[in-house]
């Protein structure tokens, strides 16, 4: 018989008339037969926990004002950046949602939660689903932002999913019930699929809803032009492209990067310095596999790159290599940051660990969440602070909510929310989350009505914010 080793208990089992049967029990793997069912545990957290109770939305007494928690989210960023950071949160409601994750957490902490935990975005807002390339340059349609990923309340994304769709329809111009009904459908859109990943195969789940069946499966036929011309984009939208930009040549050959105020900014020698010799540690992070392609290309530049609305004001760079045809790869070397929902988790009754690196946290949540991820992920540390890389321009491509048509927006909750719950499934156990989320429209209508109190509440914060840029209580710089 063949040595399992001291971690595995064997038993063996017979009845009557049947062979015995060998039970390998091994930490980390399931029990069998099965034990208990996930199903009914879900149904019996309604008792608990009724759907309806989602609706709910409660302001904790000390919830700080929309300008001071702005202020205390801007603390450790780069203080010359995060006058635009403001302005851009300032432009309108939907755009200081996306800034303001740690704000609507605090508020999130006070709203029921089943206490069943999962892999969660953390910032699952509208705009925060993409196009991005695979391996073999095929494009799929996924998440694509993990700065705060954390452990914690499934509810809490599809919160956010459904407020952002609340408030880029209200943005779009949409009437108040079609602003609603996208975010009910991308609740029911997110449940429908639950139910869906419970009934099949662990690993057909892990891996269902292939990207071109997504659009009939959500019923999303009017997104199909904007998603064909966002592709369209997206192939376009390489490091090559983006250095032929962004460069020009150098004596002796090579390119370097060319200033392009505020975006994009050369560096001192030190810190270029000192970015290029953490990619050593970052080849660590790495599967092996992947040295070989990265030993084919040179490191010939770094500049500074501000990105994103929330992500403005930390510190990151982009690495310009080449291979021995002169063809770019570009790498973006970003700050990881604390997750903004840590100090919130423990309100809602989820342990909050100090991660050991905040890079690492955010890849190993992403490879958690997607169901392909960017080959060359990887994390380092620069001057001691924390940091991830990973492929800049992949391809990548993204909708504007805010832009669809009236038509399109309950389309795009449909399939954002049956992506939600894909993401979630892969850490989660879908027959529990099924089991409670159900067949009817309860918990839809539960959290629509939430998403749309709280856009309500988003647009008040951002009124204060505007009002104090106006009597510059805090500054802003507009339209950067």
């Amino acid at each position: 018989m063949t040595e399992v080793g001291a971690v595995a208990a064997v038993e063996a089992t017979a009845e009557a008339g049947v062979r015995a049967a060998r039970v390998l029990r091994v930490p980390g793997f399931s029990s069998w037969p099965p034990e208990g069912s996930p199903k009914e545990e879900g149904k019996a957290l309604r008792e608990r926990v009724p759907r309806g109770d989602h609706a709910g939305l409660r302001l904790a007494a000390g919830r700080p004002d929309a300008v001071a928690a702005v202020e205390e989210s801007n603390r450790g960023r780069i203080p010359g950046l995060t006058p635009i950071r403001v302005g851009r949160m300032a432009a309108t409601p939907f755009a200081f949602l996306r800034g303001s994750a740690g704000l609507m957490a605090h508020d999130l902490a006070h709203t029921p939660v089943t206490g069943v935990g999962a892999q969660i975005c953390g910032d699952a807002h509208a705009a925060n689903f993409g196009l991005y390339a695979d391996a073999r340059g095929e494009l799929v349609i996924d998440l694509n932002d993990f700065d705060e990923t954390v452990h914690g309340p499934w509810e809490w994304d599809l919160k956010r999913l459904a407020t952002s769709l609340v408030l880029a329809g209200r943005e779009a111009g949409a009437d108040e019930d079609v602003c609603r009904k996208a975010a009910n459908d991308s609740v029911g859109a997110y449940r429908r699929t639950m139910r869906l990943l419970a009934k099949l195969s662990a690993l057909d789940a892990w891996n269902a809803i292939a990207d071109e069946e997504l659009v009939s499966y959500t019923d999303a036929h009017d997104l199909l032009g904007t998603l064909e011309r966002v592709s369209e984009k997206a192939r376009a939208n390489t490091s090559g492209r983006f250095a032929a930009r962004s460069t020009v040549p150098v004596a002796g050959g090579g390119r370097r990067f060319v200033d392009a105020p505020p975006v994009l900014s050369r560096v001192p020698d030190e810190d270029a310095a000192a970015v290029a010799a953490s990619l050593e540690q970052y080849l660590t992070t790495l599967s092996e596999d992947r040295h070989p392609l990265l030993a084919r290309y040179a490191v010939h530049d770094v500049a500074f790159r501000i990105v994103g609305t929330g992500s403005v004001g930390t510190r990151s760079y982009v690495v310009l290599l080449l291979d021995h045809r002169g063809e770019a790869l570009v790498l973006q070397v970003k700050e990881a940051r604390a997750s903004a929902l840590l100090p919130h988790l423990g309100t809602a009754g989820f342990e909050a660990p100090e991660p050991a690196h905040e890079g690492r946290r955010v890849v190993l949540g992403q490879k958690r969440m997607q169901v392909v991820s960017d080959i060359l992920l990887g994390w380092t540390t620069v001057d001691g602070l924390p940091y991830q890389v990973r492929q800049f321009r992949n391809r990548k491509g993204s909708v504007d909510p805010a832009a669809l048509a009236a038509d399109q927006i309950d389309d795009y909750g449909r399939m954002t929310g049956a992506l939600l719950a894909r993401a979630h499934a892969h850490s989660a156990d879908p027959r529990l989350i099924a089991g409670y989320c159900g067949k009817n429209e309860e918990l839809d209508e539960a959290i629509a009505t939430f998403a749309t109190a709280y856009a309500d509440r988003t647009e008040a914060d951002h009124a204060d914010l505007v009002a104090a840029v106006r009597t510059g209580r805090i500054e802003a710089e507009m339209g950067v």
